[in-house]
């Protein structure tokens, strides 16, 4: 790799929203589904299960990587992973819709917080990882509301049961912190954790 080469960008995630944010700031990079199995949601800091998840994702994404390229090919991969933490507890991916039902019931007309873990890991062996957080108010909800919302079939896939990016934005009073972290992948601090781990953004189209 030449002193004005970049390393191969990879986002180690099959997530469309978070391909969408990484093709919506302009950076040439590759999709790689991670095969990692991701922990259960537990007690205990929720930026903490976040971090951890993504950092599995990463890893398993870059040794697959490394039996693709071989061992010469430099690679950022990028993990992450996205919580929804309310009372105590870390809420992920429901399960079915009955838990989703369960999910929205229990975060209608109340403030939680949305956890994303970045983590990046170098080809040459060095790391950099870091969470970001959101306040998120979601408005009171009537039960038609939630099974209309549920009916749409978005909040399968979506840790906390919504997607504010999709028609979820229509549960959401407000928020206090980075959008792009509710939708999956906070921006500025991927920036942030690209640069210190020397990402020439100017070389980029």
């Amino acid at each position: 790799m030449s002193a004005h080469e970049n390393p191969l960008l990879v986002l180690g995630s099959g997530s469309p929203r978070r391909a969408a944010l990484m093709q919506q700031i302009g950076l040439p990079f590759v999709q790689w589904h991670s095969a990692a199995a991701e922990p259960a949601p537990r007690e205990g800091a929720p930026a903490d299960h976040a971090l951890e998840t993504a950092r599995l994702k990463a890893r398993a994404v870059q040794q697959a990587l490394y039996s693709h390229y071989g061992p010469d090919r430099a690679t950022i991969v990028i993990g992450a992973d996205t919580v929804v933490h309310f009372d105590g507890a870390v809420l992920g991916k429901p399960a079915d819709q009955a838990e989703a039902a369960r999910m929205l019931r229990l975060l209608a007309g109340r403030t939680h917080q949305v956890y994303t873990g970045v983590a990046l890991l170098c080809s040459d062996g060095r790391q950099w990882e870091d969470c970001a957080q959101t306040q998120v108010r979601m408005r009171p909800l009537s039960t038609a509301q939630i099974d209309r919302y549920l009916a749409s079939g978005e909040a399968a896939d979506k840790a906390g049961a919504y997607g504010i990016q999709g028609g979820g934005a229509l549960l959401i009073e407000r928020i206090e912190g980075c959008y792009y972290n509710v939708v999956g992948l906070p921006l500025a601090l991927l920036s942030t954790l690209l640069e210190k781990a020397g990402y020439d953004f100017s070389t980029s189209p």
